[in-house]
């Protein structure tokens, strides 16, 4: 980590954030229009002077795969953003920046990629990172059992879940840590698996008292299906280990000469030994524990089990005598007097396991993982106090938070003492607030974007379109996962009617869902009249239809529009996440600060975490 942090110093970062800048100058306002407005306001003639076929070709499945697999050109960051731009020529008109060359457009979009610019690390060389100085210091202690988080997540949540929570839980072991703050914990699904698999302390704050609700009842249902998990885990171990031990105790007892006193003590320490291993590898007790003298028989109390071993038994429906069973029959040494005295000790002994046995279930109850749902709306001015009260040092979180979420995350991060390392995945860029937005009266000054000083004196924006875009998966369309072209057709389409049939430009109304509720697009029209709420009888089923055809042969424009916008998608969301590194380069009690591809974009395309360590 310390040489990455070397390598890449804060005026190396601004230098990338500043060629990316460059080049979304000229490329941005592809990703500034709305695809509802494609044909009421010529966005293919204004942008674009190439025919749709020539772009579609260009981003057809095959060779957009084979982009993101074949190295990006090697060319200097300088000289593409040089003063006078003129590295962008050969891809946009210099006069009317339309766009001329498709092939040095995608190329360009691979060059200025995150995998490009040398500003991301894998998980795997921080966990490495991480695990060289657990070694050093004897914390490198893995679970006993491993939870299947697929048994109860998607395949898409179960991914994100394990991968991040390895890396969550490597931080807290790295400072020593015990106390995780989830903030946008959703339905609780990472706070229950940390809690859960790695006995760590979270607390999952989310804005949405359904989700704290839902989160409180699955994590009940989980913590169940845990501990019949982790039974069922221990249970396989021990009944493996008393059937090798039985089996050993069987060929030792064949062997032994019964009229030989020295065959018979060695028998007896061979079982002593297998009893000591089986107990230690299935509950973890020192051998020391249990080391009777080799001398004399085996007695009773020697063999008597640790109230929390008890209790396993107890909860397992397992014989506490399991043990004794694989001895032969004189080997114990009853130490009662009388069989009545022996009764009573047993009735004692009952009573007394009785009461270590609700001790330890208490003790457990209380030292055990812990995972509490909160409900809290969560802003850069946060109280934390306000809401844990038992803040102490620990690991701030955040799993897919939206919009101005993830920002406040690392705010919080940096101005809160307690908190010493931070580990955020942001999404829906689109619902960020900008600075230079038009935003409501009593809406504050604090902005999810821009957060760097750079980008802030730049007076960068993007727009609610072009961060729309950042959110598109690339890699997904790659292998075929195609666009909703057709939806989108039929939208852009409807704007034409309502714009020349009834003069509406703009309305704050949304249609919603329509088009997977429609069976074609007269139907699509008609359900999505009423929701604008329309007058439908304005407009005939023939006018709407003459709509239809006038505008289908356009269709593969708005595809190949589209396509653009995918491509220059990363680009975006690099500006973003550039942006949210810079910020944290810029703070003084930062000791390390990157990003670290998390997760496959093909199964989750916001893969990138923004990570911190303070010092």
């Amino acid at each position: 980590l310390a040489a990455f942090c070397a390598g890449l110093i804060m005026s190396r970062l601004t230098e990338r954030l500043r060629a990316v800048a460059e080049f979304l100058r000229w490329g941005l306002p592809l990703c500034q229009t709305h695809t509802v407005e494609f044909y009421t306001r010529g966005l293919w003639e204004k942008f674009v002077a190439l025919p749709p076929e020539t772009v579609l070709g260009a981003l057809s499945g095959d060779r957009l795969q084979r982009l993101l697999e074949e190295p990006a050109p090697q060319r200097p960051l300088e000289d593409a953003a040089g003063k006078n731009n003129s590295g962008f020529y050969n891809i946009f008109c210099k006069s009317t920046q339309r766009l001329i060359n498709v092939q040095a457009f995608v190329l360009a979009a691979k060059f200025y990629s995150m995998p490009n610019l040398g500003v991301c690390i894998s998980l795997e060389q921080i966990l490495e990172a991480m695990d060289r100085k657990k070694k050093s210091s004897n914390q490198n202690q893995k679970p006993l059992h491993k939870m299947k988080t697929d048994n109860f997540m998607n395949d898409k949540k179960s991914h994100e879940v394990k991968l991040m929570s390895d890396l969550v839980d490597g931080i807290a072991k790295y400072y020593g840590l015990n106390q995780v703050i989830d903030l946008g914990s959703g339905k609780g699904y990472l706070s229950s698996f940390l809690s859960l698999q790695y006995n760590l302390k979270v607390y999952g704050i989310d804005s949405s008292n359904t989700n704290t609700h839902g989160a409180n009842e699955r994590n009940r249902k989980l913590k169940k299906h845990w501990t019949a998990y982790q039974r069922r885990a221990e249970a396989n171990v021990r009944d493996q280990t008393l059937k090798e031990a039985k089996k050993s105790a069987k060929q030792d007892k064949e062997k032994c000469n019964a009229n030989t006193s020295e065959t018979w003590l060695r028998t007896n320490n061979s079982l002593q030994s297998q009893v000591q291993v089986a107990v230690s590898e299935a509950f973890g007790i020192e051998s020391a524990e249990i080391s009777p003298d080799p001398n004399i028989g085996i007695t009773k109390n020697q063999y008597e089990l640790k109230p929390e071993v008890q209790v396993q038994f107890i909860e397992n429906n397992i014989p506490e005598n399991v043990f004794l069973d694989i001895l032969p029959t004189d080997a114990v040494e009853v130490d009662c007097s009388s069989k009545s005295n022996c009764r009573e000790l047993c009735e004692e002994e009952k009573e007394q396991r009785k009461v270590a046995s609700l001790k330890a279930k208490a003790s457990r109850s209380k030292e055990a993982n812990i995972y509490s749902p909160l409900t809290s709306f969560i802003t850069a001015e946060t109280e934390l106090h306000d809401i844990v009260g038992d803040l102490e040092d620990c690991v701030i979180v955040g799993l897919h938070t939206c919009g101005d979420l993830a920002p406040s995350t690392l705010r919080l991060f940096s101005a809160v003492p307690e908190i010493k390392a931070v580990c955020s995945v942001g999404c829906c860029y689109h619902l960020l607030s900008e600075e230079h937005e038009m935003h409501e009266e009593e809406t504050r000054g604090i902005w999810g974007f821009p957060l760097g000083r750079y980008l802030k004196e730049e007076g960068w924006f993007c727009g609610r379109n072009a961060r729309m875009a950042a959110c598109l998966a690339l890699e997904r369309v790659a292998v075929g996962q195609m666009l909703p072209t057709e939806s989108l057709f039929y939208r852009a389409v409807l704007q034409v009617i309502v714009e020349e049939c009834y003069g509406i430009k703009r309305s704050d109304r949304n249609i919603g869902k329509v088009y997977s509720k429609s069976s074609s697009f007269l139907d699509y029209v008609r359900i999505s009249l009423k929701k604008l709420e329309l007058d439908e009888s304005k407009i005939s089923d023939s006018l709407i239809l003459e709509y239809f055809e006038k505008y289908k042969h356009r269709m593969n424009e708005l595809e190949a529009f589209n396509m653009l916008k995918v491509v220059l998608g990363p680009c975006i969301e690099v500006l973003i996440l550039l942006d949210r590194l810079c910020y944290l380069k810029e703070q003084e009690n930062i000791a390390w600060s990157g990003l670290v591809k998390l997760f496959d974009p093909i199964k989750s395309p916001r893969c990138y975490a923004v990570v911190a360590l303070k010092k």
